[in-house]
């Protein structure tokens, strides 16, 4: 991240130096950002950003193999990482028509979607409440040069009020409902990205706040975790 910006230039250093020729070579990204392309994902910058994030050091080297395959995998302790065309798509919405600076993010994972959104805005502000977790993104975070990322181990469905509110909130777990919380926390003209139901059922909504009400469309059906409440710390 140099003033804001991400360096190509940079970024592919870090994916060569981490290399396993298979799993990042430009030829295997390129596949994959075609098959997003060719699913409807028109963001170029989001499509820089599936290029040239080394998504195999965000999962177990058992399954580094697999990284640049468009499917969710586990990372362990019950969760997973997103599908890359999720993850782009998630990101495409959140930023159509963005003019804003902050996000929250709920739900750091492993980090990956971070490192997606985080060279596209100007501040994020990500809760997870596994605190193994949140200490092994933030690693991988700073290995690849990412520093305008603030953490926070807690309770997903209380947001961060301290930082809001917020431009932009992406939710990379589904509650079975919208929690108040988070809408509390929408800037005006805002956006909430966000799954929302039970397992199998879920939808992914985009949520604006236009000061006398929300505006909500459906992006889609998706499947993820569920939003657990509280934190494990």
């Amino acid at each position: 991240l140099r003033g804001g910006r991400w360096d190509r230039r940079v970024a592919e250093t870090m994916i060569d130096v981490r290399k396993g020729i298979g799993m990042t070579s430009a030829r295997t990204r390129d596949r994959l950002v075609q098959r997003l392309r060719d699913q409807g994902i028109r963001n170029e910058a989001v499509l820089e950003q599936i290029r040239n994030v080394p998504r195999h050091l965000f999962m177990d080297e058992a399954l580094a193999s697999r990284a640049y395959e468009d499917t969710a995998l586990p990372i362990g302790l019950g969760q997973t990482i997103s599908q890359p065309y999720v993850v782009a798509r998630m990101t495409e919405a959140l930023l159509d028509g963005f003019e804003g600076e902050t996000v929250l993010e709920v739900g750091t994972g492993c980090g990956y979607q971070t490192a997606v959104l985080a060279p596209l805005v100007k501040k994020i502000y990500t809760i997870e409440r596994i605190p193994e977790l949140l200490r092994r993104a933030k690693q991988r975070l700073r290995q690849l040069d990412i520093y305008n990322v603030q953490f926070k181990p807690g309770d997903g469905w209380e947001g961060w009020a301290k930082y809001g509110p917020y431009d932009g909130i992406i939710v990379t777990a589904a509650p079975d409902h919208v929690p108040e919380k988070l809408l509390e926390q929408l800037a005006p003209g805002g956006r909430l990205i966000i799954p929302v139901g039970p397992q199998g059922v879920q939808d992914l909504v985009k949520i604006t706040n236009c000061d006398d009400h929300n505006e909500q469309v459906s992006l889609g059906a998706v499947s993820f975790v569920p939003l657990v409440k509280g934190s494990t710390e």
